[in-house]
């Protein structure tokens, strides 16, 4: 007898591997993952079944197994072959004693897996070109690829299989294939050219049928980088499309490029697709003057199924004003810093020429076009005219806020415009919220900066001459990546290029793909990304898979590391970009930091070291697990002895220095951990609690002060609103994550260094600490297995709260002080666990899936102790204390104390106290009352 399904107990869908897109896919053996809802308290699972049925629904074999495992789980039927569709479903039952009746839930509903062509020999297509020559150092009109055909009898099902060299997009009977933007996306062609995957059953019909391509430059071919390079990969584009027809009765037809004859080529009427420049649309053009093409060498091998999402148009925005600018010109704001393209209606007379420039932001009332360097961003369409017409630039894409239109027919129409915003489609999972609407903007900001920037490949940026998968910038930012989307196919993919990009001798880049010569530099925290970021992924997902994949990668490595480093273990030869863009560093040299590069180089040595060890522990691989450990050890070691003082101190005295030594583990005695938190937490007060970090120290202070006893440090800093600091770009309107603290000047100038960007993500990675810390929902087992509720209240903060979609369902964690209490609330996935680390509130049971709730005297906050060697911008962040400041500068300075109520009151009084009583007409009176008055502060709030 079946038993009675759990009413109380429900599976979603299974999932496959890292992808929500399942028809296409190369795995012969994917894995499967599930998730279940139920209202049982402390659910685990005890035992799952999978079924498997074929696509017409009937069941072709099932295995049952006793355990807990639902993430990642082995295929447990027989392999794949291509073009196989089959179903999975899945149904659990909790752990029991009564192991032979499982009280099972209801069957999930079935999820539908497709292979795409998984041998070379499924290929019966070949690449073809048109056949005519091109300048490929110029841009050149897009060609279009036709073939007609024709079907004698009703369709029953057909799949297009088609990929690039260049991007397209591919048209049946005059009809968009699929809605994937800027296929097949950027990798390292020579060695992995993704092929998609369609269903196209309902665009053909009996009888005249035809098929229609268009190519374009895109990265194949295009300009890119500073250097300008085109046609890195090569001077040719070309077309591989495979449509496989199963007809009605059985029979199969294809239509395969091949020059044959049968395939004809010609130039359409986009006369320019440049990604940094822009797209120029004639719509009077229409093809004609056909000619054939010619099939063009390409290795077969090397074409790879997706592993990642794909590139959609994933929102549309409309113009929140519309303004004239002092030139004349018409502007639209957008209100958000977005990536994408603007798809416009508009009637006018045939010939007329709409322009539209893109900018991120404005210079006194104008495009600030300077940002961009040498990318125009400009896209123009030439109408056809008679009737209204509609277009969208299908093989560009802009940074922007703020678009200048001119050539409008008439009077403008804003609600003719809408913004499409176009990133890779990763699932959103993360979200938190705070008392405080300056944090809530800095976390939507770091969410809007990785839409960005996580187009096909993470970039550094998306508007310049430049869109590079620069490898330091998503080193820091991976955990933030994984807090915001389910970021696990997209960096695993990103991850297989920066494998077959790393030079023989084991040197890894620091751009991937590698598209100009300064991409094959190796650099510390940049090239680390080869270690750092499949760690993160295992950590936040749980796959030792992608462990396994890259465990040569990261070891070459840190083998050429050592082999630059030496028997000192002491990386200290070379270029290093060190901590990049430390607010102190001279204009012009963004590089040089006050932490030294070989401090930095020689740390991360050591933290690549460890994490290699650790990645062979998790894989059972002992040996290379005591090399790399040892090798960690000593790097540890020559660290100690070359740069810290017995007591703490390291050389360059510098944020970046301590953090990096207290994160990394490199201070082995808890005297020297003390010491070198309580110096960073001093040079951060000395500071004015401004940041004095650059992108490696940038994510990890807040973690090193608040986990070494200087939790109000990180949150002052946090929390800071002067320029430099997190919320600085905030209080300046910003709505993405900037390059440079100061991208934008307090006087509202663009900086113009040449190399300032509004929307680079890597200043945004603390906002992990906002998820760990603030809000306390950590990972305390790969996958979140298990759960960490530790919240850290402070810096003034009286709610927060972090929402995470984690492999195992949702997790929360909330809290609210009331009074003198504070609230917690949390829910924990079935299947997991949590540990609980309440402050004050002594030792706390694990717990286990549900929702749980504790109520405790809300946390002491300790006031800082102001001394006459405080900034004065540091009194900003303490009302308290700037009341009793004011109160004195009126009495013994008041022309000076009329000027704190200005807005410059900032940029005036960047001083100590004592540099400003020094100034004071009745200095010396001034500090002693203010000395006075600060140490009874301190005593009332101790």
């Amino acid at each position: 007898m079946t038993p009675t399904p759990q009413p109380n107990t429900a599976v979603e869908a299974p999932t496959v591997e890292n992808v929500r897109d399942t028809l296409g896919i190369g795995w012969r053996e994917p894995r499967l993952s599930w998730i279940t809802r139920t209202t049982a308290d402390g659910w685990r699972q005890g035992v799952y079944e999978l079924e498997l049925v074929n696509s017409a629904g009937k069941r072709l074999s099932s295995v049952a197994r006793e355990s807990d495992e639902s993430v990642l789980v082995s295929w447990p039927f027989a392999a794949l072959e291509s073009r196989e569709r089959v179903g999975v479903r899945v149904r659990v039952a909790a752990r029991s004693a009564d192991r032979a009746h499982p009280a099972w839930s209801a069957w999930s509903d079935v999820t539908w897996v497709e292979t795409g062509l998984l041998d070379e020999s499924d290929w019966t297509a070949r690449f073809v070109s048109p056949d005519w020559d091109e300048d490929a150092s110029k841009d050149n009109p897009c060609a279009v690829l036709r073939r007609p055909f024709a079907l004698d009898g009703p369709v029953r099902t057909a799949r297009l299989y088609a990929t690039a060299l260049g991007v397209y997009e591919a048209e049946l009977n005059g009809a968009r294939i699929g809605d994937q933007v800027l296929a097949p996306g950027w990798t390292a062609y020579d060695q992995r050219l993704r092929y998609q995957t369609y269903d196209v059953t309902e665009l053909l019909h009996e009888g005249a049928n035809e098929f229609t391509a268009t190519l374009a430059d895109g990265w194949y071919r295009g300009r890119l980088g500073w250097e300008g390079g085109r046609a890195l990969y090569g001077e040719r584009l070309a077309l591989l499309a495979q449509l496989e027809i199963v007809m009605a009765d059985g029979r199969v037809f294809a239509v395969a490029t091949d020059a044959d004859g049968t395939w004809q080529a010609a130039p359409g009427p986009t006369l320019r697709a440049s990604l940094y420049d822009g797209e120029t649309h004639d719509a009077r053009i229409r093809p004609e003057n056909w000619h054939g093409v010619r099939a063009e060498a390409f290795d077969m091998a090397v074409l790879a199924a997706p592993t990642g999402p794909p590139v959609r148009r994933t929102e549309e925005l409309s113009p929140v004003a519309v303004t004239t600018s002092p030139s004349g010109k018409t502007v639209m704001d957008f209100g958000q810093n977005l990536v994408g393209r603007l798809r416009l209606t508009v009637d006018g007379a045939a010939g007329r020429e709409i322009v539209l420039r893109h900018a991120e932001v404005l210079q006194d009332g104008e495009l600030a076009v300077e940002p961009l360097r040498t990318a125009e961003a400009t896209d123009r369409y030439i109408l056809r005219g008679g009737a209204p017409e509609t277009w969208e630039p299908r093989f560009t894409f802009h940074g922007f806020r703020y678009v200048e239109v001119t050539g409008w027919p008439g009077e403008f129409d804003p609600d003719a415009v809408r913004a499409a915003v176009i990133h890779s489609d990763m699932e959103r999972v993360g979200f938190f919220e705070s008392s405080d609407e300056l944090v809530n903007r800095l976390h939507e900001n770091a969410v809007w900066g990785m839409r960005g920037n996580f187009l096909d490949v993470p970039t550094d940026c998306p508007q310049r001459d430049e869109r590079l998968g620069w490898t330091g910038d998503i080193q820091v930012f991976s955990p933030t990546a994984c807090q915001l989307y389910d970021s696990a196919g997209f960096l695993g993919s990103w991850l297989v290029d920066l494998a077959l990009e790393q030079r023989a001798d084991g040197a890894a880049p620091s751009i991937v793909p590698k598209v100009t010569p300064f991409a094959d530099l190796a650099a510390a925290g940049w090239s680390d990304a080869a270690t750092v970021v499949p760690w993160t992924l295992y950590q936040r997902y749980g796959d030792k898979g992608v462990l396994a994949a890259q465990f040569a990668s990261m070891r070459a490595w840190v083998d050429h590391v050592a082999e630059l480093a030496g028997p000192d273990r002491l990386w200290n030869t070379g270029f290093q970009f060190g901590d990049w863009l430390d607010p102190s560093a001279p204009a012009g040299q963004p590089q040089a930091a006050k932490t030294p590069a070989e401090v930095v180089a020689t740390a991360y040595f050591a933290h690549s070291a460890s994490l290699v060890a650790q990645a062979a522990a998790v894989l059972g691989l002992e040996d290379e697990e005591r090399q790399y450990s040892q090798l960690a050890a000593d790097v540890r070691t020559a660290f100690q002895h070359e740069y810290v003082t017995s007591k703490g101190r390291i050389i360059g005295d510098a944020q970046t220095a301590y953090s990096l030594a207290l994160q990394f583990a490199l201070l082995p005695g808890a005297e020297q951990r003390r010491h070198a938190a309580d110096r960073l937490a001093a040079l951060v007060r000395n500071n004015g609690h401004r940041i004095g970090t650059g992108f490696l120290g940038t994510p990890l202070i807040c973690d090193a002060l608040a986990e070494n006893g200087h939790l109000e440090t990180a949150y002052r800093l946090l929390l800071e609103r002067g320029c430099p600091s997190w919320l600085y770009p905030v209080t300046q309107g910003a709505t993405t994550i900037w390059e440079r603290w100061d991208s934008m000047r307090p006087d509202g100038t663009v900086n113009r260094d040449g190399m300032t960007s509004f929307n680079h993500y890597a200043l945004g990675a603390v906002v992990d600490w906002l998820y760990r810390t603030v809000a306390g929902l950590d990972c305390a087992e790969p996958g979140y297995r298990r759960l960490r509720i530790a919240p850290r209240p402070g810096g003034g903060l009286t709610y927060a709260k972090a929402v995470l979609r984690t492999p195992y369902g949702p997790a929360s964690v909330a809290w609210r002080i009331n009074g003198d209490e504070l609230v917690v609330e949390a829910d924990v996935p079935p299947n997991t666990t949590a540990s609980v680390d309440l402050l004050g509130a002594g030792s706390l049971p694990d717990v286990g899936a549900g929702h749980h709730a504790w109520t405790i005297p809300a946390p002491k906050v300790a006031t800082a102790r102001f001394t006459l060697d405080s900034w004065v911008s540091e009194l900003r962040g303490d009302q308290r204390a700037l009341e009793i400041f004011k109160d004195a500068m009126l009495r013994y300075w008041p022309e000076v104390a009329e000027h704190l109520e200005t807005p410059e009151a900032d940029a005036g009084m960047d001083l100590t106290l004592r540099q400003l009583g020094d100034l004071a007409p009745r200095g010396q009176e001034l500090l002693a009352e203010l000395e006075h008055r600060f140490l009874g502060y301190a005593d009332d709030n101790a």
